[in-house]
């Protein structure tokens, strides 16, 4: 049976098309996508929630997928340690490929189902860790091997694809499907399902990091303050928080070198 993800377009005879046309029938596909990855919430909480107590006592993620969701899966995990001020360790993405597949294709490296758990061992993978596997079709060899073998030892798994029934989704322990149906350019997977790949990381990771203590309110106080714009954004935090003026608050941002130190440090003096 043919992949939802395979599906013929919706639309027929795209080059004759206006931009107008293209764009906003682009932009109506990408609507659907939030809807769908709503139905899923229920399976991401459960994973989330399975996972955290492992984490808390320093279990990490790591997500798997090769081409668009490896690429997916990287830029996820490197994106917490700025956001979030957790160690690069905590949550890893890996590519089928290797680094240089980030930026170009490599050949086949998605079809060995062995390779993706030699990666993973490169990072001494334990018992308190989880693997997350991305893969729009829920076929790649690569991300099932890795499913597989974590499983079989007794680790959690989530798989994130876009086929209901897929080997992915039968394989681990907490299937996340978001079908969100043919793609505007039929198998351009980089699209909706893409998109909805993207949302269900972001809500993952933004969720466990919240749940592990590394939001205050609703703010990113131990973000790292790596530019300019960064620290504007830290001493602005302060001030709202505090209450106190803009010269002060830098000040204090300075000294201490992170928001939440700033911040709890002025409430004990």
């Amino acid at each position: 049976m043919k992949r939802i993800s395979e599906w013929p377009s919706y639309y027929n005879e795209l080059e004759m098309m206006s931009t107008s046309e293209l764009l906003s029938n682009i932009n109506k596909e990408d609507q659907k996508v939030a809807f769908v990855v709503q139905s899923a919430i229920p399976a991401i909480e459960a994973f989330i929630d399975a996972i955290l107590p492992n984490m808390m006592k320093g279990g990490r993620l790591f997500y798997i997928g090769a081409g668009t969701s490896g690429r997916l899966g990287i830029i996820d995990a490197s994106e917490c340690p700025p956001t979030f001020g957790v160690s690069h360790e905590l949550v890893v993405g890996i590519i089928a490929g290797g680094d240089k597949a980030i930026r170009k294709a490599v050949e086949h490296a998605e079809d060995d189902e062995t390779m993706a758990w030699k990666d993973l061992q490169e990072h001494e993978i334990n018992s308190l860790d989880s693997i997350v596997g991305i893969a729009a079709s829920g076929t790649t060899p690569y991300v099932i091997g890795a499913i597989k073998t974590a499983h079989e030892k007794g680790l959690f798994t989530a798989g994130i694809t876009v086929n209901p029934g897929s080997p992915l989704a039968s394989e681990s322990t907490f299937p996340i499907v978001v079908a969100v149906g043919p793609e505007f350019v039929t198998g351009s997977s980089r699209m909706k399902a893409g998109t909805a790949q993207k949302l269900v990381l972001n809500m993952i990771s933004t969720t466990l990091m919240i749940k592990l203590g590394r939001v205050k309110g609703n703010r990113m106080v131990d973000m790292q303050l790596s530019n300019n714009k960064l620290i504007d954004r830290g001493t602005l935090m302060v001030m709202d928080t505090l209450n106190i003026d803009y010269l002060k608050a830098n000040e204090l941002l300075k000294e201490h070198c992170s928001v939440r130190k700033a911040i709890e440090n002025y409430k004990s003096k």
